[in-house]
């Protein structure tokens, strides 16, 4: 086993005068800094009283789960022989409130992916899964995270696109690493998995 370590600075800069004298009294912004890295303007959600402008830690959360699994996933097309040309992604998330507290319950990562073999498409679906279960920030987590990308109908109809049915169940390691006793019972759901085919020929010149 090889341990990696991190470290940031977290600092508030919401102090209006009179400091947490009084729950509308102070700004919920903070600055996040690394070393040799652009200052992160971070708050709260608006909801609690937090600058929209700014990244909340539910957004951030979010973010860490999609691009560590954007990032297993290029390593997994690699591994498979598979060339990806495109990868974006609208995860969704869901935290529900308890009294003062809270947690998350549910995310879902949306990704589509363009690879240039059509033969390939069946694989670069399969290997989602592969990513997920290497993702060390879903492996961190107690909630469920599951993959559902855009159905053929919200495709531009000019977009050649290979779908599949793939039921998604807590069976894989990654799916039990995920979920946990405390956590809301994961479901059994179908979701559509989206490939876009771009031929080698229609690449554009970038």
């Amino acid at each position: 086993m090889t341990d990696h370590h991190y470290a940031l600075a977290v600092t508030w800069v919401g102090n209006r005068g009179t400091g947490t004298s009084g729950y509308r009294d102070y700004a919920r912004n903070c600055v996040l800094s690394a070393e040799g890295k652009p200052d992160l303007l971070g708050s709260a959600d608006p909801t609690f009283r937090g600058d929209r402008g700014r990244w909340n830690p539910e957004e951030l959360l979010l973010a860490a789960l999609a691009q560590c699994h954007l990032l297993s996933y290029l390593h997994s097309a690699v591994n498979h022989g598979i060339v990806v040309t495109g990868y974006s992604d609208d995860p969704v998330g869901t935290m529900s409130q308890v009294g003062q507290g809270g947690r998350f319950t549910s995310v879902v990562l949306r990704p589509r992916v363009t690879i240039t073999d059509p033969a390939q498409a069946d694989l670069a679906r399969e290997i989602h899964r592969e990513a997920s279960e290497n993702c060390f920030i879903a492996a961190s987590v107690s909630f469920r995270t599951s993959r559902r990308s855009w159905s053929p109908a919200d495709q531009p109809a000019s977009e050649k696109v290979a779908t599949r049915s793939d039921t998604v169940r807590a069976r894989s390691s990654y799916d039990a690493a995920v979920t946990s006793t405390n956590a809301v019972p994961p479901t059994t759901r179908t979701n559509t998995l989206a490939v876009k085919v771009i031929r080698p020929s229609s690449r554009t010149g970038r």
